[in-house]
């Protein structure tokens, strides 16, 4: 009678030492994995040319530098982080396309807009600038592998450590040496349609009697979208947020000069936030396009911001006619009046516009080549290359200070009011600080807050976008007859889903782990099979089992 009550004590100590076993492995895995949120390199097309990172999903062993370089990285994820980052040793993987199995970039914590601070250690204007080849190197060229961008944490700091501490240099962590893999499940990414885009202007009209339409207007415009390596990266605080905030601050101080009858001046203003920036200016175009022939002859000048959030001492203004004109000399000298009695400089630089060539350096042209007479206000010497400076991983809050866009906001709002109530040449500060009429520098936070968290690439900004409401809402609280004109973005550009995921890291066992598992698990399996035929049909059952069969000869006829 002990017989069976063993055997069933036996059976169940194995069926537990089998659970166990099996719940061992997975807590291990479990307490493997870390999940971290990430963001995509760019996917897009260019007059048919495929740009960016062209594939989504990642599920390779994670390496670092440094690295044999004869190493085969064909089946590795680099994970780099951007302050050890060899410039050189990318920019040889890209330009002569050795295969890659994908590529994470660690940025500087502290570029995240919850930090106030970049600290000691990090050197900002380094960092600026690999940030700036890295972009470029990467916007510009087709990446047949997966490219993420994510921020430093102790998750990858630990991470870094036990790569490193490996010594996968000469060959990195594969399926046979064990490592870390790094898996994003997303599916491929899409084409999209044709991005809509926004641009809207609103009036404040001048004082005259009879038509006010027969006034000559002076328009204030900036462009709001950016476009950048990170899509949902892209906030593009200075560029050109810095411009928008300055705008909006322009409209309010002038909405409160023109609700009075007896200071409403003997100028139209209008004010324009366009859309295309990145992209040759494409909706300032059309903005310019839907107006009456009327209206265009009317606007004595445009004042276009941009990137006028991170100038000291000087600040830059572009135009495409000879600063000898007498219409750029005029408004040169407005500027600089009152720059002096604010105690900086403002610089002129002319820039021929080449009309046989697509390309727009500045807003300030697509005017030009209408014939109105335009220039840009910007902290910049010289206009970005295309794509570039237009929403960069570093224009982050940081980059924009409300402060400067406070003096270009009283630059302009005081020279266009000394020409509009024709007190040129006389020291009035219409605008002084303390008075009802001051700028208004806690405006100007709140709008480079909201624009520093909110990443404006077309088409991932839609019309429906809380952010275009606020637009909408803000402009209208300060001017009139306020506008939405919706455009399709020029076929030039093909967009790709897919922005940001998940990232997954696991610790995986080397093969050497999965076989001794597998010689554990068989052995259990064969003594457990053994067992059970024993108790069940006896020894010599399980002997017969193995003992090779007799072979019969055939009897010959």
């Amino acid at each position: 009678m002990a017989a069976p009550a063993t055997t069933e004590a036996f059976s169940l100590s194995y069926s537990m030492f089998s659970l166990l076993l099996i719940l061992f492995a997975c807590v291990e895995l479990g307490d493997a994995a870390s999940a971290v949120h990430v963001y995509r390199l760019i996917q897009y097309d260019l007059g048919g040319v495929p740009l960016g990172s062209r594939i989504s999903h990642l599920n390779h062993h994670a390496a670092s530098l440094p690295l044999d370089p004869n190493a085969d990285l064909s089946r590795s994820a680099l994970l780099l982080p951007l302050l050890d980052l060899d410039l050189s040793f990318l920019t040889d993987y890209i330009t002569n396309k050795k295969p890659l199995g994908g590529l994470v970039i660690l940025l500087p914590q502290k570029l995240g807009n919850k930090f106030a601070d970049f600290g000691k250690h990090v050197d900002l204007t380094r960092v600026k600038s690999v940030l700036n080849q890295l972009e470029d190197l990467l916007v510009h060229a087709e990446l047949p592998y997966p490219v993420y961008f994510a921020y430093e944490s102790s998750t990858f700091d630990s991470l870094l450590g036990d790569i490193r501490g490996k010594n996968f240099s000469s060959q990195p962590a594969t399926s046979t040496n064990g490592g870390y893999k790094l898996v994003i499940s997303t599916p491929e990414a899409k084409k999209l349609s044709p991005p809509t885009t926004s641009n809207f202007q609103g009036w404040l009209p001048g004082q005259k009697d009879g038509d006010s339409e027969q006034l000559p207007t002076i328009a204030i415009v900036a462009s709001y979208d950016t476009f950048g390596a990170a899509p949902a990266l892209s906030v593009g605080s200075d560029s050109n947020g810095s411009g928008v905030a300055a705008l909006l601050e322009i409209a309010r101080l002038f909405s409160r000069l023109y609700s009075n009858p007896k200071t409403r001046g003997k100028y139209n203003l209008l004010f324009g936030l366009t859309s295309g920036g990145p992209y040759n200016y494409n909706g300032t175009q059309k903005w310019l396009r839907s107006f009456d022939q009327r209206v265009i002859e009317s606007i004595d000048y445009a004042i276009c911001l941009n990137s006028v959030g991170s100038w000291e001492n000087d600040l830059w203004m572009h135009v495409s006619k000879p600063p000898e004109n007498v219409y750029i000399k005029e408004i040169y000298d407005g500027f600089s009046e009152v720059a002096q009695d604010m105690g900086f400089s403002i610089n002129v630089k002319h820039k021929k516009i080449n009309i046989s060539n697509s390309r727009v350096a500045w807003e300030h042209e697509q005017f030009s080549r209408f014939r109105v007479t335009a220039l840009t206000l910007s902290g910049l010497s010289a206009a970005p290359e295309f794509l570039q400076s237009t929403g960069n991983l570093h224009d982050t809050r940081k980059s924009a200070d409300e402060k400067a866009v406070a003096r270009t906001v009283k630059l302009v709002a005081e020279s266009l009011a000394r020409q509009i109530y024709e007190h040129k040449g006389k020291k009035l500060d219409i605008f002084a600080d303390g008075s009802s009429l001051a700028v208004n520098v806690h405006h100007i936070q709140s709008w480079l807050d909201l624009l520093s968290r909110t990443p404006r690439v077309a088409p991932f900004l839609s019309k429906n976008n809380p952010f275009i409401a606020a637009l909408k809402k803000e402009l209208s609280d300060h001017t009139v007859d306020v506008h939405v004109q919706n455009e399709v973005l020029d076929g030039t550009f093909t967009f790709y889903d897919s922005t940001e995921a998940t990232l997954n890291i696991y610790q995986v066992a080397g093969v050497t782990f999965d076989f001794l598992f597998l010689m554990v698990l068989g052995s259990y399996l064969i003594v457990l099979f053994s067992f059970l035929v024993i108790t069940t049909r006896g020894l010599d059952d399980l002997i017969n089992i193995f003992r090779r069969p007799a072979v019969r000869k055939s009897k010959s006829t």
